[in-house]
């Protein structure tokens, strides 16, 4: 499987040193199955004036048993909780890899309205279902990143 990431520069060699904490899956190096993807995360470094470019990696899929891995399959409680436990910093867990949707500008602003406690959760989760996944892939351990290969870039 194709993975990518996107930046300002290049990354060839992956690391957990440069992830920032309180994110959506937590502290992990962010890639995704979706070029598309990747390009819109470009476009925050664009619009300061820097360089996109977009790395690609090759994702030994066939080790990930080796991993521990947490996939969520659509947005939903369980997704919820966990997105408000990362983000708060109190995810205390150790998955390797985290699999699951992105906290994109639409559904953030859903996700903040339920921190806020303005909606309920089951609210939140319904509207939440409306919304097309993105998905994001955080590899959160040295032992996850061992599957990845870097295969090149591009500036976008």
């Amino acid at each position: 499987m194709i993975l990518y990431h996107g930046s300002y520069l290049e990354i060839a060699e992956p690391d957990l040193l440069h992830s920032r904490p309180n994110v959506d899956f937590g502290r992990g190096f962010y890639v995704t199955p979706l070029y598309e993807q990747a390009a819109k995360w470009c476009g925050k470094f664009k619009r300061r004036g820097k360089d996109g470019i977009i790395s690609r990696y090759a994702y030994e899929e066939s080790r990930e048993a080796e991993l521990k891995t947490l996939k969520f399959d659509s947005y939903s409680e369980d997704w919820l909780d966990f997105i408000l436990k990362c983000r708060s910093g109190k995810d205390a867990t150790d998955y390797d890899l985290v699999v699951g949707g992105v906290a994109n500008d639409k559904v953030f602003n859903t996700v903040e309205l339920f921190f806020d406690g303005l909606i309920d959760k089951k609210e939140a989760v319904k509207r939440l279902r409306y919304e097309r996944t993105n998905l994001q892939n955080c590899f959160r351990t040295a032992k996850a990143l061992e599957l990845l290969h870097f295969e090149g870039s591009e500036m976008i």
